[in-house]
């Protein structure tokens, strides 16, 4: 099973960040559906229903079972209920500290909610545990530390955003609005 990592941005955030990371089942499985409706951002009642399921109706594996409570945070971020979304990263965190797709999401979900402060560490977990997609992370964190203006490492976490994928236009855009001045 994969768990997903949501594709959110600050004004741009929302929009710019690629669904990915992951955990993924194989075959017809609620967990797989559950997985399905996050990769597709359909985060509708009949979606969550399928998350639901899966841990109601499946023997799932510790492994689905931790996917499954990312994917369905992912939806309810979506949706805009924080509050079970932060209570299913959690539990995926719980289940398995080293895992680095529910510390990503979780921070998404705070720069999400305005709090920067709380998303930056929880950015940098992601980093250090080896997110399968830093780019995100550091775009991401990126953003977090000019919200809390630090402007010196949300450049430089923007530049290594770039670097990591350039053709991606969202972080060269933010990039591109620094001035490096030489004193």
């Amino acid at each position: 099973m994969k768990a997903l990592v949501l594709a959110v941005s600050a004004a741009a955030f929302t929009a710019a960040l690629p669904a990915s990371a992951g955990i993924m089942t194989i075959g017809g499985s609620y967990a797989e559906g559950c997985f399905r409706a996050a990769e597709q951002h359909s985060a509708t009642l009949e979606s969550l229903t399928t998350c639901d399921r899966a841990f109601s109706e499946q023997s799932l594996t510790r492994e689905d079972e931790l996917a499954t409570y990312v994917n369905r945070g992912i939806l309810r971020m979506m949706r805009s209920d924080f509050n079970r979304a932060s209570l299913d990263f959690g539990a995926a965190i719980a289940m398995d500290p080293n895992r680095s797709e529910p510390y990503l999401n979780m921070a998404i979900m705070r720069f999400k909610q305005g709090k920067s402060a709380e998303a930056l560490p929880l950015f940098s977990k992601a980093i250090e545990l080896g997110t399968e997609v830093p780019e995100i992370a550091y775009y991401g964190r990126g953003l977090a530390h000019e919200d809390v203006g630090n402007v010196k490492a949300a450049y430089d976490d923007l530049q290594r955003a770039v670097s990591l994928k350039p053709k991606w236009e969202a972080p060269a855009k933010d990039l591109a609005r620094y001035q490096v001045r030489r004193r």
